[in-house]
């Protein structure tokens, strides 16, 4: 604090002790507009068509007595009609006691007003509300005549429809009746949101904040009173980046960090990230300097100042000041430190250099950056300067603007970083334009470069869902040249896409090139993949082919295999090469199972080979496995019905003993 004390010391503060004197005037009369001009429609947001005028105001000229009797019975009415959400008769019973110069009742008051606030969907109760607050406020000016909560709810309301001037109006009423000021939450918040993107709203805002921190201070002979009306350092923060953000004003920054001073609220590094961005933008390097050295007095991170700065600059197109700052920062991170900016501050210097055609500063500095980011250990791709600033031109989608940096650092004779490539890869790989990622990944292993095997990954599916499958095996390929140990995700990706689009001569080639490799590894079920999508293609001689290398290669086929081979051969009628299955896979031993031998005794009973078909039912018999004699029943009724005993025993003898035997076990010969 005495560092920050002695900040001030230093600076021209516009702020004397009088101006928080309780006896300070009150402010101008044509400030304080009366209820009259606030019932107008004028003072709220413009409407499309012109409204009828609205109900006269509470005050008449003429007062009439009120018996109490009345006067209570009209409270009550009041009282129901806001339960019974009736605001026309709430208003008219609140009129008749105004008319005889009466107030409700606290909670009446508050009853009503918050009634009528909490309708501010309708434009006519939200006036009304504001009219009331501010009649019971001048008629029982040091009395409580409106509780807080109603008040509230009224500058709510007013926030909610974008009525910054009868809200400003309302404060002023406030402060004209000379009563305790509700707490800042109550109305400060939601004037501060009404007021902080309108300059002449929030130049009028300062004022009434003004004259509510003099009346803070003229509470301090009862601190709890006061403390309750003082906004904290989140409302002051706001209220000083609107000095810094919206006026640019220096002198009402410097004034608002006085009151939070005189207040008794300590600035924080978002205080001070405020004033960076004020010095930075109205070029005073000697505050900057000051700010600087009072964080690190402080011991205050400067992540957010070096932000603030940045942004400052940017606003005052100070490019040069911009590259410094970024490069002081890249020279003071250490080993482990996370990015210094964030996307949202990288997103902010692209945009504004590339607006102001600012490419080739841009290479320029990435370059630098990258001369201080060799040196350091450890220091992630996406935590380089070159990465955050390629990869927030991809974000606002300048991929040319991408590409126009990178031809510009390669015509500086600069060597380009993994971090710059990485970004235009993302793009690449969002976009499907994966030709253009395949040569960029040729461009970067030219370099010396290497990807990570995630990189990789994404590169390949994003091919693959384009279906550029020559790209995805020409990365598949620059992946295993670089000797990147994890293959398997990319390999499972490649084989997947190409199931799924029916390709099972490129899965064959494919296969056929990576079966070698050591850090993949490939099984039966890739093999059965390939045969089976032959096989649903109809390209039988391609899946016994498979079939053939499968075996060669080692590989043991399993009962799935055998079930894509027997269904594809079915399908094409070809009853013959089910019969040559049957024999190899009797010879050399199988798993057999239900679907298996089910599988193989219907294609032998459609081709006509009755000596097979009871190979394979005596095989069932022998391993237990039940069959269903209807099915191949019907599977022979359907192909051989014609077929006479007589004839086959005339042409082999040992056949029709075979169809002998199958009719009888099917029950056909009944």
């Amino acid at each position: 604090m005495r560092a920050l004390l002695r900040l001030r010391r230093r600076l021209p503060l516009p702020i004397n002790t009088r101006a928080f004197s309780p006896s300070s005037p009150s402010p101008a009369p044509h400030e304080t507009p009366t209820v009259y001009s606030f019932l107008q429609p004028s003072v709220f947001a413009p409407r499309p068509k012109p409204q009828p005028p609205p109900p006269p105001p509470p005050t008449p000229p003429a007062h009439k007595t009120l018996p109490v009797g009345d006067a209570v019975a009209l409270e009550d009415e009041l009282l129901a009609a806001v339960s019974e959400d009736r605001s026309d008769d709430a208003w008219l019973a609140f009129r008749s006691l105004a008319s005889a110069s009466l107030s409700p009742s606290p909670p009446a008051a508050a009853a009503l007003v918050s009634h009528l606030a909490a309708a501010h969907h309708h434009r006519l109760g939200l006036k009304r509300a504001f009219a009331a607050a501010v009649f019971l406020l001048e008629k029982s000016p040091h009395a409580d005549p409106v509780p807080e909560a109603a008040l509230q709810a009224v500058f709510t309301s007013l926030a909610a429809a974008g009525s910054a001037a009868p809200a400003l109006a309302l404060v002023r009423a406030l402060l004209r009746c000379g009563r305790r000021l509700p707490g800042f939450p109550a109305w400060g918040s939601p004037l501060i949101e009404l007021t902080r993107a309108d300059t002449g709203a929030f130049v009028a805002f300062l004022k009434v904040f003004d004259e509510a921190c003099k009346q803070m201070v003229a509470e301090e002979k009862s601190p709890s009173a006061a403390a309750a009306m003082r906004p904290d350092l989140a409302a002051c923060n706001a209220v000083l980046g609107g000095c810094c953000r919206l006026l640019g004003s220096v002198t009402e920054a410097e004034r608002v960090l006085e009151i939070m001073s005189v207040i008794g609220v300590s600035p924080d590094v978002d205080s001070f990230g405020c004033l960076a961005f004020l010095y930075a933008w109205r070029d005073i390097p000697s505050r900057v300097d000051e700010l600087d050295k009072l964080l690190d007095a402080l011991g205050f991170s400067k992540k957010i100042f070096f932000k603030n700065l940045i942004s400052g600059y940017l606003k005052s197109c100070s490019f040069e000041s911009v590259s410094s700052v970024i490069l002081r920062v890249v020279e003071e991170r250490r080993v482990g430190d996370s990015n210094a900016f964030d996307l949202e501050s990288y997103t902010e210097v692209a945009q504004c250099f590339v607006d102001n055609g600012r490419i080739r500063e841009l290479a320029q500095l990435i370059i630098k950056a990258q001369e201080t980011e060799s040196l350091q250990q450890s220091l992630a791709v996406e935590d380089s300067v070159g990465f955050g600033i390629v990869n927030a031109c991809v974000e606002l989608g300048l991929l040319n603007k991408a590409h126009s940096i990178l031809d510009e650092m390669t015509a500086q004779g600069a060597s380009v970083g993994l971090g710059v490539y990485s970004s235009i890869l993302k793009a690449y790989c969002k976009e499907q334009r994966t030709a253009e990622a395949a040569q960029l990944v040729s461009e970067i292993s030219a370099a010396g470069l290497q990807l990570d095997a995630g990189s990789y990954d994404a590169l390949i599916d994003a091919s693959m869902t384009a279906h550029d499958f020559l790209s995805a095996f020409s990365l598949f390929k620059e992946m295993r040249e670089a000797r990147l140990p994890d293959l398997r995700t990319s390999y499972l990706t490649i084989m997947t896409g190409l199931t799924e689009n029916n390709r099972p001569e490129l899965m064959a080639s494919f296969l056929d090139t990576v079966v070698d490799d050591p850090r993949i590894e490939i099984a039966t079920h890739d093999w059965n993949s390939i045969i089976h999508a032959f096989c649903k293609v109809g390209r039988l001689e391609d899946a016994r082919r498979t079939y053939r290398r499968m075996v060669f290669l080692r590989y043991e086929p399993n009962n799935q295999t055998y079930l894509s081979l027997i269904n594809g051969y079915v399908s094409a009628e070809k009853y013959f090469s089910v019969l040559i299955l049957w024999t190899e896979v009797r010879r050399k031993g199988a798993d057999f199972n239900h679907e298996l031998i089910d599988a193989f005794l219907y294609a032998l009973v459609k081709g006509g080979f009755f000596d097979m078909a009871m190979q394979v039912i005596e095989k069932a018999q022998e391993l237990k496995i039940f069959l269903d004699k209807w099915r191949h029943k019907q599977a022979f009724m359907e192909t051989h019905k014609k077929l006479k005993v007589a004839k086959l025993r005339k042409r082999n003898f040992r056949k029709m003993e075979a169809l002998i035997a199958f009719k009888n076990w099917a029950g056909l010969n009944a």
